[in-house]
């Protein structure tokens, strides 16, 4: 419970940086969780400096862009109602989930040291799968309308990235298959 409040804190004092890098720390986590227990390397097979791309994209990307999303999009949609959760959940999956998918994931490739043409390659590989999948498990969709109707507007990026664990698990595994 301290924690708790040491995290409420340190939120209400520094919001977009508290954000940011709990993006990055569950980025990171995701990436771990994905070594570890998906592709079960071991820890002398632990890839860092994979761990260390995704914690940045986490910081520098991933935080960011969805905190600022979900900024833009209670200004553009107003309101808790449920119908308003509904609308907010079915623009956020039909128009920013394709394109943070998109930007995402030739990210990943660029970071890793993938060259303009394999990263292209792999984008139209790993793209529809991933957005497939982002819609198969229902869990986005779920997830995001619960949020966006029950949490409040600071806390929406930290719910959505405990959640996503998972997601990140299965992000990283896709973005670093050969």
């Amino acid at each position: 419970m301290a924690l708790w409040r040491a995290y409420q804190r340190a939120l209400a004092a520094h919001p977009w940086k508290v954000q940011v890098l709990t993006a990055g720390s569950l980025m990171g986590l995701g990436d771990i969780i994905s070594q570890q227990l998906v592709e079960r390397r071991g820890l002398r097979e632990h890839q860092t400096g994979r761990t260390l791309i995704m914690i940045s994209l986490g910081c520098g990307f991933v935080g960011p862009v969805v905190g600022g999303w979900y900024k833009v999009l209670d200004r553009i949609i107003p309101g808790t109602t449920k119908v308003d959760a509904l609308k907010k959940m079915l623009l956020d999956q039909g128009a920013f989930a394709p394109c943070f998918l998109g930007c995402f994931l030739p990210l990943v490739g660029t970071l890793s040291g993938l060259s303009a043409q394999d990263n292209w390659a792999k984008l139209q590989r790993d793209y529809p799968d991933a957005l497939i999948t982002n819609y198969y498990v229902r869990l986005w969709p779920a997830v995001q309308l619960a949020n966006f109707y029950l949490v409040p507007l600071h806390y929406r990026l930290a719910v959505v990235q405990c959640v996503a664990v998972v997601w990140n698990s299965y992000l990283s595994w896709k973005a670093h298959q050969p």
